[in-house]
């Protein structure tokens, strides 16, 4: 019995070491085998996210950097990193001999972990050199107080001359960089083309919308390092220059052309934006017709009308459709005047808009100026003078083709009882007082006017800009260097006007016009053709010219001249005005009114 029992504890013992065995063993032999299969393996996913591990391993680094400065770390003197021979960037490193970025330990081991990442001995050779450049200027101790302000001072001097370099090396990068990953076969997944990728679009991220130096944040440099060891790699991968030049060429052509593409897409919106009523103006417009009609007839008629034709009396001539511009010419001018009573305001527009014309003013009067308000479709003579000549012009602009713009050469028929007027256009603002053009000797001309010829002015014309001088009959009768004048502020004499019949003269350049192409749409050419050896030159300050495409007229002009003209497609009442110059316009506008609070115009 005993012997029984000594055979079963002996058999108990080594099935126990035996579960023991199992139990140890076999999970080490297992675990061997697994990491033998991840070592093999090591060349795939691993090591295809190792830019990734260096990308926490940095973000991890600078929190490290970030607590410790929190924590009272002593002020940091000033490290400038040096590219070449431009002075990149200013940023802070520490005095403090533990600090990391001035430890030789740390800098031995961000070699290692560079040369575990694939980059070559040149760059361990720029990455040593900034260390050594680190070492040196960090060393505080050993520098004089006013020697480091000097150089303080001249780094701060030579920083201030360079504003963009480093954001425009950045974007130098980006560029060669997506040429370098066109140049990868197509679909390529290699693990180089991920990491430029992924260099690209952290510096890419990192840049932002920084357009200087200032804007870029430290971490932005060190992508910008980064990418550049990426940049170097890619250089010995492709050193196939001609491809890379074929590469940028197309680059370049493709940018050309999407840059095309964009100015004529934004010429065309801005002739658009130009043509078409805003529609604060529409509402104000649809506002006063109806108020007009609610009125009875005899609170229909402005006040002092028995002055209209008085010859003694300064008379202005504006043609428009528009209520605003009109209100605002109006303002300026008896604003400006010295003796306000003695001037007379023409108004002319088309049917449509003559009701809200004629509201507007009722409800706001010129002070005590007059005011006249008149239809174009109201000169019955007109039809017979102003046939479909004008119509068969080359242009899709109706402002061109609008009896409104071509009314200026039928004044003497409009006003048969005057001597002389002003005409001013609706995108004008009068500043100093008028009446001393009545006064200017015309030597016997008709149109009085700023001339235009001058190449150093914005205003700047030439007769060939708009006339063919090609045509044999417009060079034999004209002078391509004749001095050329403006439309916007012009003196006409109508004595002389109508003893010279410069309208027929006009007709007679309209019908040419419309038989052969001899000028270009509008009334400035044909008015050149009209006016040509009629017209005395005026003094600059009288018309500033270019406020409605030039955003270089001088300030000191502006300030001087009597009136200032928004001549092109950027009106001060439209988005597209330049913003610059719309003070001058938005100050003669009565934004409080009633009517323009309801059709949201607001300066």
């Amino acid at each position: 019995m005993q012997i029984l029992m000594k055979h079963f504890r002996r058999w108990m013992r080594l099935l126990i070491l035996s579960l023991l065995v199992v139990s140890v063993f076999i999970p080490i032999c297992f675990i061997s085998l697994r990491l033998k299969h991840l070592k093999t393996d090591v060349s795939g996913g691993f090591f295809d996210d190792l830019t990734i591990i260096e990308h926490r391993t940095e973000a991890q680094t600078l929190s490290a950097i970030e607590e410790d400065e929190n924590e009272g770390v002593k002020e940091p003197l000033l490290v400038v990193y040096k590219d070449q021979e431009s002075i990149s960037d200013v940023s802070l490193g520490s005095s403090n001999k533990n600090n990391s970025f001035s430890d030789p330990g740390v800098a031995v081991d961000n070699v290692d972990l560079l040369e575990r990442n694939g980059i070559n001995h040149e760059a361990k050779e720029d990455y040593h050199q900034s260390q050594e450049e680190k070492l040196y200027l960090s060393g505080g101790k050993e520098q004089s107080k006013p020697t480091r302000i000097q150089q303080d001072q001249s780094l701060q001097g030579r920083s201030r001359r360079v504003h963009d370099e480093k954001v425009k090396q950045m974007k130098d990068q980006v560029i060669r960089a997506k040429a370098y990953i066109s140049l990868a076969p197509p679909n390529s997944n290699s693990h180089f083309i991920k990491e430029l990728k992924f260099r690209l679009k952290e510096l890419e991220r990192a840049i932002g919308e920084s357009t200087k130096d200032s804007d870029l944040s430290r971490r932005a440099l060190q992508k910008m390092k980064a990418l550049e060891v990426s940049l170097l790699k890619a250089s010995h991968l492709y050193p196939d220059c001609s491809a890379m030049v074929k590469k940028l060429r197309a680059m370049t052509h493709i940018a050309e052309e999407q840059v095309l593409a964009q100015k004529n897409q934004t010429t065309f919106l801005v002739q658009l934006a130009g043509r078409t009523t805003p529609k604060g103006l529409h509402c104000l417009s649809m506002r006063l017709t109806a108020e007009y009609f609610s009125l009875q007839p005899v609170e229909r008629e402005l006040p002092n009308q028995h002055k209209v034709l008085d010859p003694q009396l300064f008379h202005f001539a504006v043609f428009s459709d528009n209520v605003l511009a009109c209100a605002v010419v109006v303002n300026s001018t008896v604003s400006a005047a010295r003796e306000p009573e003695k001037v007379v305001f023409h108004v002319v527009t088309d049917s449509l808009n003559l009701p809200a014309m004629l509201m507007w003013f009722l409800l706001n009067p010129p002070g005590k100026a007059t005011i006249q308000v008149q239809s174009v479709d109201n000169f019955e003579w007109l039809s017979t003078k102003y046939d479909t000549a004008l119509q068969k012009q080359d242009s899709l602009d109706s402002r061109y083709t609008s009896a409104l713009n071509h009314l200026r050469f039928y004044l003497p028929d409009i006003f048969p009882l005057l001597n002389k007027i002003v005409l001013l256009d609706h995108d004008v603002v009068v500043q100093r007082d008028l009446t001393g053009l009545w006064s200017i000797d015309m030597k016997g001309k008709v149109n009085g006017a700023v001339e235009t010829c001058q190449e150093s002015e914005p205003s700047f014309r030439r007769m060939d800009m708009y006339i063919n001088f090609t045509d044999p009959l417009v060079a034999q009768m004209f002078d391509e260097n004749t001095c050329t004048w403006a439309f916007g502020m012009n003196v006409f004499d109508l004595q002389v006007w109508r003893k010279r019949n410069l309208t027929g003269v006009y007709h007679k350049y309209l019908h040419m016009g419309s038989k052969r192409r001899v000028f270009k749409a509008g009334s400035l050419p044909i008015g050149w053709l009209t006016f040509y050896k009629h017209t005395v030159a005026l003094a600059k300050r009288w018309h500033i010219l270019g406020l409605g495409y030039d955003s270089g007229v001088r300030l000191s002009d502006i300030e001087e001249g009597a009136v200032i003209h928004f001549d092109g497609i950027m009106k001060p009442w439209l988005d597209i005005g330049l913003e610059k110059y719309k003070q001058y316009w938005k100050r003669h506008v009565t934004y409080d009114h009633p009517y323009l609070q309801q059709c949201n115009i607001h300066a």
